[in-house]
């Protein structure tokens, strides 16, 4: 509830006599006997301007209630707003420090489905393995994620590993390392989400190594255990070349 003024008060307490006392002057029939017509009438316009005046201070105080109000309100809305800015401010640094104390300390992770224990600057070295495939520096891509895998053999990371050096050594023509790097991952992760598009690669490697017998093996493979997969319908248009 809005707290009215000391200047409010007097100026509401002025207008309440001043409006008794134009109406006490106008009711009461013994009040006029005591005024000539002309001091009556004058008496009167003197209320009343007295009045208008009384009235016009008081809208002007409440205007300016009104604006201290809104001046408070948008302070407190600023409050808020900054309140909100220091707990996004907070969660971040605090996310930003669980990552970098991440770096430092082994953490259980699950990557695409496969959990297990992440050792410090594991993530970064896949990391930069990925980036260097998806730079186009597929040389590096495969020594990376061959370091990677070598290292961190058991790494949640390690299905990724394996799948992107298959398609770096492909993407660089050793397709029979990429045939052994591929194949090795169907073995031991045959449910990774990652496998249909494996053997797609796969396919490719024996299709480009000669082998079109090996090739429609995989393919037909393909699409009878993953008939709803994209690398179905790329295994349905590939199989015509292994003919």
């Amino acid at each position: 509830m809005m707290m009215l003024s000391h200047s409010v008060k007097q100026t509401l307490s002025r207008a309440f006599c001043l409006s008794a006392a134009l109406i006490c002057l106008g009711a009461s029939n013994s009040a006029w006997a005591l005024f000539s017509d002309d001091e009556a009438r004058k008496a009167i316009l003197d209320l009343r301007k007295s009045l208008a005046t009384t009235q016009l201070e008081l809208q002007g105080q409440i205007d300016k209630l009104k604006t201290e109000n809104a001046e408070l309100r948008g302070k407190v809305e600023e409050l808020e707003k900054q309140g909100e800015d220091i707990n996004t401010s907070q969660k971040t640094y605090y996310q930003d420090l669980d990552t970098r104390l991440g770096n430092f300390e082994p953490r259980t992770a699950t990557i695409e489905g496969v959990s297990g224990t992440v050792q410090p600057g594991e993530k970064k070295a896949y990391d930069d393995a990925l980036k260097a495939f998806q730079a186009g520096n597929l040389k590096k891509a495969d020594e990376g994620f061959s370091a990677f895998a070598a290292k961190y053999p058991k790494s949640p990371y390690l299905p990724l590993a394996l799948y992107w050096s298959g398609n770096s050594k492909y993407a660089n023509k050793d397709y029979t390392g990429a045939i052994n790097q591929l194949q090795s991952l169907v073995k031991r992760y045959p449910n990774h989400p990652r496998i249909p598009a494996a053997m797609v690669t796969l396919g490719n490697a024996q299709l480009e190594s000669g082998n079109k017998a090996a090739a429609k093996k995989t393919f037909s493979e393909i699409i009878a255990k993953y008939p709803d997969t994209d690398a179905a319908k790329d295994a349905q248009q590939l199989i015509a070349g292994t003919k």
